[in-house]
């Protein structure tokens, strides 16, 4: 019998929509994108057109597609099922990318007789994918044309940038569009670091006592009626001097209540900021999560809705739900009277709803069991925030005392909680896990506030002690992966950044970025030749004219005709603007100790040197002082002499050494897992001969744990398998 063929991207989203489906369909995966543009672009078309990067710009900027070499089989089977079908269906992810990809499957197994349809939900559940089938449409050519315009865009900055990076700095330099804007923000961040110079200033607090207890904390406040700024130590001496003279008396008492919202569902940004992964991760988690999970007797089942979304609207249904959970689950007191709603952002595509659960009948007690850490974790937390989203505020009361103490006035609040309201669930949730970047600047501003004595205007209050601090304003900090992500969103340029580590632009120091040499001489290169490119604003632009194409405000071809005749005018100035690193260098302060020259950075094949500037007279070179990043792991230390290791960099990228070399030469691998870099242990040595060449065998330490393998490798390949218990 003929069944209809469903198309999705990943093997477990087949396997969850085909038990909503049934006998008579057969769904099938395309392991994600099945055609692209070329890494090695081809100089024609077919038909004579010229190419420019693999694209057709003369002719409209046509993309000259080509199949994936690594989906020949997939490709294959695909095209073999659809050859029986009775009708074709793609069912990709609900964005502009996996309309693209939905696209591209409808022209690899579409025929004229034949047309491929679009199946459309937001969450993978039985309801949400029969009602697609009730409502069947077709490829929005619109959102493909958005994806390809962002293709093209990115095709032809990332290519031509990348190109005249490696005519005149070194081969093997990449430029992207936002790769570009992102690092540009870490070095500017870092320039604003180095030039920061810290201010000292002093806080007088004084620990006092009313009639009754408790005693407390109040601080210096004003003097007369302006705010008091105290810039030095003998200026905090003279104010201390004054107050131990001088009678405190209470001057007024304000209390009254704070209200404090619930925050909203999580959009994708929010949710890569709240998370503790890296923002790869994340997504990686979260795309499980909504692919399907096999529940014992259910199967696989799609716990949340698509985690790539802009908008916190939720659907009344699931608000319906969510209601009724909190009512039955926390007390009719904390349903509020009518459904919160939130605001969209101006600039949100608003394409599909928050990140929800898909259900509230899996609550994440429930499906721990079948959840590995990391998904427990995620899908407690975008659980937690969606019931939080809709209960009524927590409340406190504050109160605020001001005391007079001659010409200065003391002031101390107090806080104390009146009603829990959302923070039942959320608040106390990320406390636990340290987990949500946003709400770490409230629970700071909570911090230490507590019951105050009853006092009234007039009452007197004792001084038991003067407390001054000496304080220094802080550089500001380095970007972390989540507060990158919010520089970028709140720019209008929410796309991921995991592509500067990969180019060796910047390093992580504590979970932060910092530029290396190379991604500031390449900043300072783009920054000193286009005027444009490595803007904020430039790429915020082009993000919305995206935008624009897929609600028709904009057309393809218009769009991309812009950008190009800006981009190629900025691009041939910067030809001719951009200085030849790879001949000249960049010129430091350091002179040659050899011949009295400057001496000059220059990029090599193992990063920057530097090299004197009268070469080829002079061929002096010297390594650039180094600064050696501790190990981000709690036991990086050395299992020999006990001392830490620190990364260094050889020929073949990262790897740990111990901080005591020469004495102590142990190092260690650094290998990449599903959750980052990974410091690799030293082999340790088993009193036990291999089978095969009677070597002793060795424990080593992989990307998926630890193995036994002959310690003669590689003469040797020996590796000792785990019994598999059936």
């Amino acid at each position: 019998m003929m069944k209809t063929l469903v198309v999705v991207e990943s093997p477990a989203k087949a396997k969850t929509i085909n038990k909503y489906l049934g006998k008579g369909y057969r769904v099938v995966a395309s392991m994600g994108h099945v055609r692209d543009l070329p890494k090695s672009p081809k100089k024609v078309t077919a038909a004579g057109s010229p190419l420019d990067e693999g694209i057709d710009i003369e002719n409209g900027f046509v993309p000259d597609y080509e199949n994936i070499s690594a989906r020949k089989t997939v490709i294959k089977e695909l095209k073999d099922a659809a050859k029986d079908a009775k009708e074709i269906y793609v069912a990709t992810d609900p964005d502009r990318e996996g309309e693209a990809i939905g696209w591209h499957l409808a022209k690899l197994l579409g025929t004229k007789k034949r047309k491929v349809s679009r199946l459309m939900f937001n969450e993978i559940t039985e309801s949400a994918v029969l009602a697609a089938l009730d409502n069947v449409g077709e490829i929005d050519q619109q959102m493909v044309d958005a994806q390809q315009a962002r293709r093209v865009v990115d095709r032809l900055v990332g290519y031509k940038l990348s190109k005249l990076f490696w005519d005149k700095v070194r081969r093997g330099l990449s430029a992207g569009r936002v790769q570009s804007v992102a690092l540009k923000l870490v070095c500017d961040r870092e320039d604003e670091i180095e030039a920061f110079r810290p201010e000292e200033y002093w806080h007088v607090s004084a620990h006092v006592a009313g009639p009754l207890p408790p005693e407390f904390e109040a601080k210096l406040a004003k003097k007369g009626k302006s705010v008091i700024k105290i810039g030095t130590k003998q200026e905090a001496q003279a104010i201390l001097a004054e107050l131990e003279k001088a009678v405190f008396i209470v001057k007024s008492v304000a209390t009254k209540e704070r209200r404090k919202s619930a925050p909203p569902p999580f959009i994708t940004s929010k949710l890569q900021q709240a998370a503790r992964f890296p923002v790869k991760r994340t997504m990686i988690i979260a795309q499980q999560l909504y692919e399907g999970i096999d529940l014992q007797g259910e199967g696989g089942v799609g716990l949340i809705t698509y985690m790539r979304t802009d908008s916190t609207r939720v659907s009344g249904q699931a608000i319906e739900d969510v209601r009724d959970f909190i009512g039955k689950n926390y007390g009719a007191s904390f349903v509020p009277s009518k459904p919160n709603r939130y605001r969209v952002k101006k600039d949100a595509q608003d394409a599909h709803e928050a990140i929800r659960p898909t259900s509230m009948v899996y609550d994440p007690e429930t499906v721990r069991q079948y959840l590995t850490k990391e998904q427990y974790y995620l899908y407690r937390l975008i659980w937690n925030r969606f019931v939080a989203s809709q209960m009524p505020p927590a409340t406190f009361d504050d109160t605020t005392i001001d005391i007079g103490a001659g010409d200065y006035v003391l002031r101390a609040k107090g806080s104390v909680p009146k009603f829990s309201g959302w923070t039942t669930v959320y608040e106390k949730d990320t406390a636990e896990d340290s987990a949500n970047a946003e709400l770490s600047a409230d629970r700071e501003a909570d911090a230490g506030v507590g019951l105050l004595p009853a006092l009234s205007e007039g009452n007197g209050v004792t001084l038991k002690k003067l407390v001054p601090e000496q304080k220094f304003t802080q550089a500001p900090p380095r970007f972390s992966e989540a507060t990158l992500v919010k520089e970028l969103e709140e720019n209008g340029i929410g796309r991921p950044i995991g592509t500067l580590q990969a180019r060796d632009y910047v390093e992580k120091i504590e979970g932060r970025f910092k530029p290396r040499r190379l991604g500031r001489v390449v900043t300072s290169l783009l920054v000193g030749s286009f005027e444009d490119i490595i803007q904020v604003h430039y790429t915020r632009e082009m993000e919305a004219n995206l935008d624009k194409i897929e609600a028709g405000a904009a057309d393809y071809v218009g769009t991309l005709s812009d950008f190009y005749k800006r981009f190629s005018a900025e691009l041939e100035r910067a030809k001719a603007k951009m200085p030849p690193i790879k001949a000249d260098g960049i010129p430091t302060d350091e002179t040659c100790d050899k011949c009295g020259s400057a001496m000059v950075e220059k990029p090599g094949k193992f990063g920057m040197f530097l090299a004197c500037s009268g070469y080829p007279d002079c061929k002096n070179t010297r390594e650039l002082e180094k600064t050696e990043e501790a190990a981000d792991q709690e036991d990086q230390m050395c299992e020999n002499c006990g001392r830490p290791m620190v990364v260094k960099r050889g020929r073949f990228g990262q790897f740990l050494a111990c901080s005591g070399y020469p004495d102590c030469k142990t190092t260690r691998k650094i290998i990449s897992t599903a959750q980052g870099l990974s410091a690799v242990k030293s082999d340790e040595p088993l009193d036990e001969p291999c089978p095969k060449c009677d070597s002793n065998l060795v424990i080593k330490h992989g990307r998926f744990g630890e193995f036994t393998a002959c310690s003669n490798y590689p003469k040797c390949h020996y590796v000792k398998l785990k019994s598999m218990g059936v």
